[in-house]
């Protein structure tokens, strides 16, 4: 169960985070593997460009995607240890309050519907009759990663994760903008298109050196929705005591439509 359990919430994910002065080199900064590894970070110092990261970030922040509903059918593939599956996704999310999924397997077998809201997690297993009620905590439970709900939505959605003031380097080459942050839980290594801040590439490394957490995300197939770019195809590796990678496939999805939220658990199911 917590297998399709961590299935859900990286596909809530979707699992799932321009100056032209180079003030220092990312590759001074830290050293990347060509696998998902664990970046070393050096003692570097802050970037003393102020004005140069307010601009940088501000730019971010305006180009994120902005929403009252969404809506998708998103195909995902699941890899993991011992275990390859595909499934099909139907998602729908009110901004700030309330996302629904409904999980579709083979034969169109319902298998797992969830409510997610702020402070809740509801999870209505079909398969096997029962429900489970849980703190929004479950999702950093289940995922070892600190997700909440606007961290959730803003994967779905596909704009930036755990962005940071604390920028250590940037860099920028070939119409990409390499940004080296560090948060309270991550050190972030994002790579952005100059032309419009859409994130491209996302490399999550724990900031606790005890620990071997990395979260890899890519962003691509991006299609121009008026104001904003969306990715239709996303990519999760998720590494620490075992390696997970999920694709995410967006072959339907629509922004600002009229949605039913009703979530109903039959009367007979279990409780865990």
């Amino acid at each position: 169960m917590k297998n399709i359990c961590f299935l859900l919430l990286i596909v809530l994910l979707a699992f799932s985070c321009r100056p032209v002065k180079k003030v220092q080199t990312i590759k001074q900064a830290f050293s990347v593997k060509d696998t998902i590894q664990t970046i070393i970070i050096k003692e570097t110092p802050k970037v003393d460009t102020q004005a140069l990261i307010i601009d940088m970030l501000d730019k971010v922040n305006r180009n994120k995607i902005d929403f009252n509903t969404f809506s998708a059918k998103i195909k995902v593939q699941y890899v993991g240890q011992e275990t390859d599956q595909n499934a099909t996704a139907y998602l729908k999310m009110r901004k700030d309050s309330i996302i629904l999924i409904q999980l579709v397997g083979p034969l169109g077998i319902v298998g797992l519907q969830a409510k997610i809201t702020k402070d809740s997690v509801i999870l209505v297993n079909k398969i096997d009759k029962y429900v489970q009620r849980r703190s929004i905590n479950y999702v950093t439970d289940v995922t070892d990663i600190p997700f909440d709900f606007t961290t959730l939505q803003d994967l779905i959605i596909g704009n930036p994760l755990f962005i940071s003031k604390n920028v250590v380097s940037y860099k920028n080459a070939n119409n990409q903008l390499l940004v080296l942050m560090i948060g309270n839980f991550f050190k972030n290594l994002i790579t952005l298109e100059t032309s419009n801040y859409k994130p491209l590439h996302s490399k999550l490394d724990d900031v606790d050196a005890q620990r071997n957490r990395t979260c890899d995300i890519t962003y691509s197939n991006y299609e121009n929705k008026g104001d904003f770019h969306f990715a239709t195809y996303r990519s999760v590796s998720v590494s620490e005591k075992f390696k997970l990678d999920v694709y995410l496939d967006f072959k339907q999805y629509s922004f600002n439509e009229p949605l039913n939220f009703s979530f109903a658990i039959p009367k007979n199911y279990k409780v865990k």
